[in-house]
């Protein structure tokens, strides 16, 4: 209404605006009469085209309403016969599920029992290092225990009977085979690896591992102990023949344990502090030791040739040291002369033994510190079980293996410091044995040739 409103508005204006034109064309009032009949016979024309335009759209609008709803009854019709299609066809499926149950019997029990096997088939045959050398031969298995919806077929029951025996076959097999192994810096490369059973892999490099999800064939993280590793390259390197050889029954679980296993470098620095004074300890010992030997050798060398010519003294050795006081001497009474041998006997005592106390010494404070890095090494266990209880035994691990790997090296140092230390003064109490010995004979050589 209101847009008819302003349609004769706009009119009304138009046709006040056409009058204000045709009064300034017009010259008469007869002129102008006749112009305003003309253009009102021209604007009716005009207006009643727009209108049958107007009507017409009009006609257009509704034929279009008429259609859709048309269209609209006729998909309410298509969506009212497919419900009742739908409702039809549950009941038909139904039906036929029962028939379906009816007609496999005992049958369907074979669905459920098969994918049980293949899921735990695959599980076992997915992981089993025989896939190193066999590879892909689960796949089917998985499809079979994940994505069967109906019986199996007879081939894939003897895909599956041919998996399971593999599995058992090569379980007790040793064979050698070629196959991609990554090597530590990331990249893989081409290495002969030898499979022994389902239980272990090796290689030059010792025990590998086959990772599962990846499907490759790594090396182990740290290799065990030598003596572990020596028996896999041996078998490695055997073409035929009884190769002793360590297995780890529980297909690398064991070795996955030993890798954890602390080295004896590991073991040393765990002793801390206390552990290097007892090292250092052990080593200056030990040094003083080979050095004693050493030059108490060469002394007591040195001494016996000297014995083998008493009459002419050299200065190079104790003895002759000794000899040379006597010889200058020689006319002092006994007593005299004794002295001045003990004084000479004196001067070569601190030669011979020197550094013998050192390692003594270091033989009793070895233990003693032992016995503190253990001491200490409980305290911090006892500080960590304060701030953390007793729930992981690891955070004590530290603490736990400071108190014991210090004992262990304060004993592991005092025993052979101690029997340094014994070794070293029986050759330095053989050399002062034979000082005295000595002596003693020059004084009682001098004292009868004084009685005659």
């Amino acid at each position: 209404m209101k847009a008819k409103l302003k349609f004769i508005a706009a009119a009304a204006s138009l046709m006040v605006a056409s009058a204000g034109a045709v009064a300034q064309e017009a010259g008469t009032l007869e002129q102008l009469l006749n112009q305003v009949k003309s253009n009102r016979v021209s604007e009716a024309k005009v207006n009643e085209q727009r209108e049958a335009e107007f009507r017409s759209a009009r006609s257009d609008k509704q034929a279009l309403l008429r259609k859709a709803q048309a269209a609209l009854k006729a998909e309410e019709d298509r969506g009212t016969r497919l419900n009742k299609q739908f409702a039809a066809n549950e009941v038909t499926l139904t039906e036929k599920a029962t028939e379906l149950d009816q007609a496999l019997g005992t049958l369907g029990e074979m669905f459920g029992v098969v994918r049980q096997a293949s899921s735990e088939a695959y599980g076992r045959i997915s992981t089993s290092i025989v896939s190193a050398e066999y590879k892909g031969r689960g796949d089917f298995l998985a499809e079979m225990a994940s994505e069967s919806k109906g019986l199996p077929k007879l081939k894939e029951l003897e895909d599956l009977w041919f998996a399971l025996q593999t599995e058992m076959t090569e379980s007790g097999q040793v064979s050698k085979f070629t196959t991609e192994v990554v090597s530590l810096d990331g990249g893989t490369v081409q290495q002969e690896v030898v499979r022994v059973g389902s239980f272990n892999l090796v290689s030059e490099q010792g025990y590998l591992s086959y990772d599962a999800e990846s499907k490759k064939v790594q090396p182990l993280g740290r290799q065990p102990d030598s003596y572990l590793v020596a028996t896999a390259q041996n078998l490695t390197d055997a073409s035929s023949g009884v190769i002793p050889f360590y297995v780890d029954p529980s297909a690398g679980q064991i070795l996955g344990l030993l890798k954890q296993k602390a080295t004896n470098l590991e073991r040393f620095h765990n002793g801390g502090t206390p552990g290097y004074v007892i090292t250092g300890m052990l080593v200056i010992g030990l040094l003083i030791g080979v050095y004693k030997i050493i030059t108490l050798t060469l002394v007591g060398s040195k001494i016996k040739a000297q014995l083998k010519n008493t009459n002419n003294p050299s200065s190079a050795n104790p003895l002759g040291r000794i000899l040379a006081v006597y010889h200058s001497n020689k006319n002092v009474d006994a007593e005299s002369l004794e002295l001045k041998l003990d004084e000479a006997i004196l001067k070569e005592l601190p030669s011979i033994d020197s550094g013998i106390n050192v390692i003594k010494i270091f033989a009793a404070i070895a233990p003693l510190l032992g016995l503190l890095g253990t001491v200490l090494g409980m305290i911090e266990t006892f500080q960590t079980i304060t701030l953390f209880g007793t729930g992981d035994p690891r955070q004590m691990a530290g603490s736990i293996s400071m108190a014991l790997v210090t004992t262990a090296q304060g004993i592991i140092a005092a025993l052979p410091l101690i029997l340094m230390h014994s070794f070293v003064a029986s050759r330095s109490r053989s050399i002062v044995h034979v000082l005295d010995e000595q002596t003693a004979g020059v004084i009682a050589a001098h004292a009868e040739s004084e009685k005659a």
